[in-house]
């Protein structure tokens, strides 16, 4: 029998060990299973529209608007909670061609086959289509708008001047447009015309940026670079293709150009526009912007602001006035950055027309007057 004193192994401190590694990344897994699976059963439960209440709302999507964009307006409604999730069950239904745009009746909650179902019904909305022709003012486009009662011209030419806080900084040209104490109207110019079907019940910010839009659409980085080549500003060349158009309109723009090129080339002998377009005649009859436009706007000619009067009447401010005075068409813009090289090379400063529509151009002030002459007797 061994007499030795036993180690009590018992009384020693027992050293604790934690869970293993394969314990934790167990652990981990089953958390995200149990995590994965909350997630997927709330994602499951929103496109079925286990949640779907009686609270109704309306979202409105406007034409030409994506999957993208639809979403983005049925989560800001609180239609649905998960956009991307909304985006890709369209495109596992196919179903993101169908959607129609409109304003809809949803239900908060509602199921994405509810969804599709009803937003792939055409909604009706009342529209209007107005044709604004070319050359058309800022002023009369916004009088057309309130006959056709969408907004009342005031409303809207506050807005395309941004004097009620509208920005359409979006717009390369809307931040070129030079702050200019002269300058009668911002927006005149950049207001495209042609035929557009407004909603009757949209904004006025959307009406009038739908000019914008197309006008920005029509005038092409190409066409803007030309006219730096040319050494012009795009609000000059729309200018000068503002005059192009009131003058013109026709067959005869690219030489009508050549003379208005000639008048403001550098040296020239006849330094001023003097169009009749923009002039101090006080005649009803003509289409003259200071008389039939900037006048009434001020209460009456005699309230033309001094300033004013001065940078648009053509017959005393050497160059271009201080802005448009009209909405030109593409085709007298492309006029106004190309026009005829042989009227250009020969120096042709004057141009007039007979009651026929006939033009008759000059080189000297002398031959004018002969066809001045010319055309008033016939």
């Amino acid at each position: 029998m061994n007499n030795q004193p036993r180690e009590n192994y018992e009384q020693r401190p027992r050293r604790r060990r934690g869970p293993s590694g394969c314990l934790i990344v167990l652990l981990l897994f089953v958390a995200l299973l149990i995590g994965g699976g909350i997630y997927g059963a709330s994602v499951i439960g929103e496109i079925a529209g286990k949640n779907a209440t009686t609270e109704e709302v309306t979202v409105t999507v406007e034409q030409g608007e994506g999957p993208t964009t639809i979403a983005k307006r049925l989560a800001e409604a609180g239609v649905i909670k998960r956009p991307t999730v909304f985006r890709y069950y369209l495109r596992y239904k196919e179903a993101a061609g169908s959607l129609q745009y409109g304003e809809f009746t949803l239900c908060k909650g509602a199921s994405y086959d509810d969804i599709i179902e009803t937003m792939s019904q055409y909604v009706k909305r009342d529209t209007v289509t107005i044709t604004f022709p070319e050359g058309i003012t800022a002023q009369r486009m916004a009088q057309l708008m309130e006959e056709n009662g969408l907004c009342t011209a005031d409303e809207f030419l506050a807005c395309a001047n941004g004097e009620d806080g509208s920005d359409f900084s979006q717009y390369e040209f809307w931040n070129e447009i030079p702050d200019d104490p002269d300058l009668f109207m911002k927006c005149e110019g950049y207001l495209f015309p042609n035929t557009y079907e407004f909603f009757l019940d949209d904004t006025v910010y959307n009406y009038v940026n739908t000019f914008y839009a197309e006008f920005d659409r029509q005038v092409t980085p190409e066409l803007r670079q030309q006219a730096a080549d040319l050494g012009f500003t795009l609000e000059e060349i729309i200018t000068l293709a503002s005059f192009v158009q009131e003058e013109a309109g026709n067959a005869e723009d690219a030489r009508v150009s050549a003379v208005f090129h000639n008048r403001l080339a550098e040296g020239s002998p006849y330094p001023r526009l003097e169009s009749n377009v923009s002039s101090y005649v006080q005649n009803p009859d003509d289409n003259n912007y200071i008389y039939n436009w900037i006048a009434p706007y001020y209460g009456g000619w005699d309230n033309i602001p001094a300033n004013i009067y001065a940078a648009y009447n053509t017959y005393e401010k050497e160059g271009l006035p201080a802005g448009p005075v009209s909405n030109p068409g593409i085709e007298a813009i492309k006029a106004a950055l190309n026009p005829d090289q042989e009227y250009l090379a020969e120096k042709y400063y004057f141009f007039v027309t007979d009651k026929n529509g006939k033009y008759y151009y000059a080189k000297t002030m002398s031959e004018h007057q002969s066809n001045v002459n010319v055309a008033f007797s016939q």
